[in-house]
């Protein structure tokens, strides 16, 4: 089954407009991703899917591989599923890794690789990661995920989930960008219209919840440092 990496860029966040090519030391943050990306050993192919020239002239710039979107796509999954009803006919597998991801562990994409290879029933992975800090959790910023005892996602939402209300102790999952797509799924995910939670929590997965579909979460060994904000930039230099 043929792999291949894709990551939506897009200019206009409202959080930190311009925020794949801002530098961090000396290279915009998205090459710092695809970089990292490349040294996956389950992955046929990289590109970067983005509505944006100024990203488009970068990234050709810089020599890797890079789609034009329409600006209509409402997601980043749906800027892969137009690239792969377009231009990626021959994929069956696509992974989903988001730009400000300049951390992520390629061992944990090659495990999605796998367990989507392995396993026919399986449509859509994504991953998490233990968190305990209470500012993290508390963090809109940081996503947190909810599943059930087969590792099937239940919920993700900004806020802390589950509730504690009678303060026992609760282990909270943070949500890791990253997910990966049989082809099938990607194409049907695309025709259908954001939906309500979607829209409520500005959180594409649960397009998918809301739909009747299972996510499987993978537990990921490390935490994943994203680019959310600008005070972010610091993090990140410091780990590199």
């Amino acid at each position: 089954m043929k792999t291949t990496i894709i990551i939506p860029s897009r200019y206009g966040s409202s959080r930190f407009p311009g925020k794949p090519l801002i530098l961090i030391k000396g290279k915009p943050l998205i090459q710092h991703t695809l970089e990292r990306v490349k040294k996956c050993e389950e992955v046929d192919f990289v590109a970067v899917v983005t509505d944006d020239k100024r990203i488009y002239n970068v990234i050709k710039k810089l020599g890797f591989n890079v789609f034009m979107t329409p600006e209509t796509c409402k997601s980043g999954t749906d800027r892969i599923a137009f690239a792969a009803s377009k231009f990626l006919k021959n994929y069956d597998i696509f992974i989903n890794v988001q730009g400000d991801e300049p951390l992520i562990d390629t061992k944990l994409i090659d495990d999605v690789v796998v367990l989507l290879k392995k396993n026919k029933s399986l449509e859509y992975v994504t991953a998490a990661f233990p968190i305990v800090k209470k500012k993290v959790i508390e963090d809109p910023n940081n996503v947190k995920v909810v599943f059930d005892k087969y590792g099937y996602a239940l919920y993700f939402s900004r806020f802390a989930i589950p509730y504690n209300r009678d303060n026992v102790n609760i282990k909270y999952y943070k949500h890791i960008g990253l997910y990966g797509y049989k082809r099938k799924f990607l194409l049907d995910f695309s025709k259908r219209g954001v939906s309500f939670l979607e829209e409520a929590e500005s959180l594409e997965q649960l397009r998918a919840l809301e739909n009747g579909k299972r996510i499987r979460v993978v537990v990921a060994r490390y935490d994943s440092i994203g680019v959310d904000t600008p005070d972010d930039i610091l993090k990140i230099e410091k780990y590199l």
